[in-house]
């Protein structure tokens, strides 16, 4: 089997063209495992569609699937343009949450990564459509042998997230608190937990927790999840650009008034690999 490793921020995905074997669960499992696998926070299968341009398909690190992943969409834009799959500067990406639309930032160089040379992806702007929100709740939440009172905020950006605001993101407690909420029985699918950190009206500061993966680089949908709750509580402003900082890397969220968000941000390769796997057998 041939994959891509690609990043966004440093959320990083094994890429691979074509249909989804049975196996997935297993496959993802092992490939992500970053000491007997080339390492990843899951795996992406850009597939056909029916009703868009190609189809995204998430797995994480556990074998799961996601939903959507605001930093994996932006890689499959650039995949597919730079490998000379499409020559088209919008596309419209099939997920389990939606369709969303990609706007294409090209370079026309001569530097694409294979055979096209129609230039390069140097960002990546993503319609993430409408971000919906519950009221912010108080929740006890067990960690080790204490309990916690936590204030969070419930925002859905086609996956669940819990937001928190905190002084200080650099140093918030993301295996215990972040994990603990992450299995929480207020949420039976597991939610992603994202520490906020405010700076400004135009600069946040943000680290992840991640439903199925545990702590990485940056999450573009939680990226969008957090301006959108600061832009609830009042620290953010409608229709401004807000530069979050992730661990991985800067993305750049704007929020409509009508609750729309639009997220820009970076794609890139790493390298490309193959490896033996095997499949199940047929009956």
């Amino acid at each position: 089997m041939r994959f891509t490793k690609m990043q966004g921020l440093g959320n990083d995905y094994l890429y691979v063209f074509g249909e989804v074997p049975e196996n997935i669960e297993e496959l993802s499992i092992k490939l992500s495992n970053r000491y007997f696998g080339p390492g990843a926070d899951g795996m992406i299968y850009i597939c056909a569609s029916d009703v868009a341009d190609y189809k995204m398909r998430i797995f994480n690190a556990d074998g799961s699937e996601a939903k959507m992943c605001g930093n994996g969409i932006r890689c499959v834009g650039k995949y597919v343009y730079e490998k000379g799959y499409t020559d088209k500067k919008e596309l419209k990406i099939e997920t389990l949450s939606g369709i969303k639309t990609l706007y294409l930032q090209v370079e026309n160089e001569s530097t694409a990564v294979s055979q096209s040379t129609k230039g390069i992806v140097t960002s990546v702007t993503v319609d993430m459509e409408q971000a919906t929100f519950e009221d912010e709740r108080m929740l006890n939440v067990r960690v080790g042998d204490d309990t916690e009172v936590v204030r969070l905020l419930p925002v859905s950006m086609g996956n669940p997230h819990a937001l928190i605001f905190t002084e200080d993101a650099q140093n918030a407690p993301l295996t215990t608190l972040g994990a603990a909420i992450e299995k929480h029985e207020a949420f039976p699918g597991g939610i992603n937990v994202e520490f906020v950190q405010v700076i400004s009206e135009t600069e946040l500061r943000m680290r992840v927790w991640e439903r199925g993966s545990g702590i990485t680089m940056a999450c573009g949908t939680g990226t969008c999840a957090s301006v959108m709750a600061a832009i609830r509580k009042g620290y953010c402003k409608y229709n401004t650009p807000v530069t979050v900082h992730l661990d991985g890397g800067d993305l750049v969220i704007e929020i409509k008034e009508d609750n729309r968000v639009f997220m820009t941000g970076p794609a890139e390769f790493v390298y490309e690999g193959e490896t033996e796997i095997e499949l199940p057998k047929k009956d």
